[in-house]
């Protein structure tokens, strides 16, 4: 578990969130005192059905993309992938 100043977590928050989802534990401060932590997010399948459902809902959604009067847009057509 590393600490980390606010400051720095603000100047690399996407560096941050890549190394969460892979495991890793950030202790965030202020002012040198904790505030926050950032940690990877577990969906817990077996314990929240309602939560699993609208994520499952939601991923489909993307998946199938929008619709915005005539053009058509998906979530992988907003990034280089």
């Amino acid at each position: 578990m590393e600490t980390i100043s606010l400051t720095t977590a603000k100047r690399n928050f996407s560096k941050l969130i890549r190394h969460a989802a892979n495991g890793e534990t950030f202790v965030i401060t202020r002012y040198g005192r904790p505030v926050a932590q950032l940690t990877q997010y577990k969906l817990d399948k077996a314990v929240d059905p309602i939560r699993l459902s609208a994520y499952e809902r939601m991923t489909a959604n993307l998946d199938e993309g929008a619709s915005l009067g005539g053009l058509k847009v998906t979530r992988d057509g907003l990034y280089d992938r």
